[in-house]
């Protein structure tokens, strides 16, 4: 939904106002806020600065243009399209000139290193949005008269608007501390602390949920986004790890019943404790669900489940048998065993927009599923290679394609090629959320599939940051646990 302010600057770029077009720093910051905003602007009219040969006149020319190559490079990652050459050679010098800024002695211990240092590590779709608020207030604070004594905003305005966002910021993080104790009791009311076997992220699973639908309002969105993402990994390791064959065909028959066991149906307590959990859970999120949208919900919560856990019982047989699938055919799988369909659609019917009976069987969601899983999938796949490997595991994309190569592909020349694939799926899955026109499904419910895609880039684009014990913790502590403390004057 546009804004005045927004409809204002989009008739302005149409306009092809100075203001915005002759200013490096404005025009990219514009180019932005209007994509992201559903508005059609074309990355032509950043043609001008698509070559580095304006900022490289000297070395100290181009540091007094720091905020200028900062603001074009962050823009350079918003591109929709494989082939946008523009933005992808604007990319390119000013990633260059940013990381030679780095090496210079002009900005060592300045709030201007950390600023680029933060872009240069987290792209924008690698990144979360209360982590990014976070970052910026401290920037903002940090700056103290850079910042502050401007002629368009006199120093007390900016700590007015300093204190309001750390005020909301803090109000957030007393909401986000209180729903992650009741996670926390949730999985032990639930006995899932007593799963072996089982990946003890609850508190990862929080994160990407409290980072992404951060309103007030949206706390039974959060919880419930996180109970369903931690049931995942948990039925994953099931799978994976810690199941036998007999458990994991006893709990997807349990599944496709859909009701209530009997004692004796159960082949072992670690199904017992997983299915009722699962059970629970999502006939609680169903009835909640349901009566937010005035049609059943539930049916389309099981029927996700059903399909991710049956891909999960498929992968977990080729590895049983060392059944060596084409790529293709683990993909048609791997894109939803992973889990994510289900997680968002915990969080679909709970964020405030009625949505019609069938919407989740539609080609338009059918696409936003599989771009997203696409590139959940291959991140997982670029992480994993090395510990999947060694465990004598060969379902891989990574692994699939030098496979299938019959030797001319090297594991770090497929690695290049599943990147290219992920970047690929990334551009196409931005381009349909913040398509001008709209479609069936709203434009909210289409950003939970890229806010996803944006959580899977995080955990997955530098590290196995889900099932490293620490790789995460810095994350959780700046957006749930640590105070902001801040010099306000």
């Amino acid at each position: 939904m546009s804004s005045n302010i927004d409809d204002q600057v989009y008739s302005s770029w149409l306009g092809r106002d100075e203001e915005i077009m002759l200013d490096v720093t404005t025009c990219a910051m514009a180019f932005r806020l209007l994509r992201m905003n559903g508005y059609d602007v074309s990355s032509d009219e950043l043609s001008h600065v698509a070559g580095a040969s304006g900022f490289r006149d000297s070395l100290q020319g181009y540091l007094n243009d720091r905020k200028s190559v900062l603001e074009v490079y962050k823009t350079s990652k918003h591109s929709i399209s494989e082939n946008d050459l523009i933005l992808d050679s604007i990319g390119s010098w000013s990633g260059s000139l940013l990381k030679e800024m780095l090496c210079s002695n002009g900005i060592q211990g300045t709030p201007g290193r950390e600023e680029i240092e933060f872009a240069l590590k987290y792209p924008f779709y690698s990144t979360l949005e209360r982590l990014v608020h976070r970052k910026n207030i401290v920037l903002f604070d940090a700056k103290g008269s850079q910042m502050l004594k401007t002629e368009c905003m006199p120093v007390h305005d900016s700590q007015d608007f300093l204190a309001l966002a750390v005020d909301d910021f803090c109000i957030s993080q007393s909401n986000y501390q209180n729903e992650l104790n009741y996670l926390e009791s949730w999985v032990k009311d639930n006995r899932l602390d007593q799963l072996h076997f089982a990946r003890q992220k609850i508190t990862y699973c929080y994160l990407s949920g409290a980072a992404t639908t951060f309103r007030p309002e949206m706390g039974y969105a959060r919880t419930s986004w996180a109970r369903t993402a931690w049931l995942t990994a948990v039925i994953d390791d099931l799978f994976d790890v810690g199941g036998l064959e007999q458990e994991q065909e006893n709990l997807l028959a349990l599944m496709e019943k859909w009701e209530e066991p009997g004692e004796d149906e159960y082949y072992s307590e670690d199904v017992k404790i997983v299915f009722q959990a699962l059970y629970n859970t999502v006939n609680e999120i169903g009835a909640k669900a349901s009566a937010l949208q005035g049609h059943d919900v539930t049916k389309y919560l099981v029927d996700v489940w059903l399909h991710v856990v049956r891909c999960m019982k498929v992968e977990a047989e080729w590895q049983r048998s060392q059944h060596l699938p084409t790529f293709e055919e683990y993909m048609e799988s791997g894109m939803v065993s992973l889990g994510q369909g289900c997680t968002v659609m915990s969080a679909l019917f709970l964020i405030g927009e009625k949505l019609p009976e069938g919407i989740v069987e539609l080609e338009e969601y059918d696409e936003l599923f599989r771009l997203m899983g696409t590139c959940g999938r291959l991140l997982n796949d670029i992480r994993g290679i090395e510990r999947e490997e060694s465990d004598g595991k060969m379902t891989n994309g990574v692994s699939l394609l030098v496979h299938a190569s019959g030797g001319s592909m090297s594991v770090d020349e497929a690695k290049t090629e599943v990147m290219k694939r992920i970047d690929a799926s990334r551009r196409k899955l931005l381009s349909l959320v913040v398509s001008e026109q709209e479609g069936p499904i709203p434009r909210p419910c289409k950003q939970l599939f890229w806010k996803m895609c944006k959580i899977l880039h995080l955990f997955y684009y530098q590290t196995d940051g889900f099932s490293s014990p620490k790789e995460m913790v810095s994350a959780v502590d700046a957006v749930i646990n640590e105070p902001l403390q801040l010099r306000l004057l």
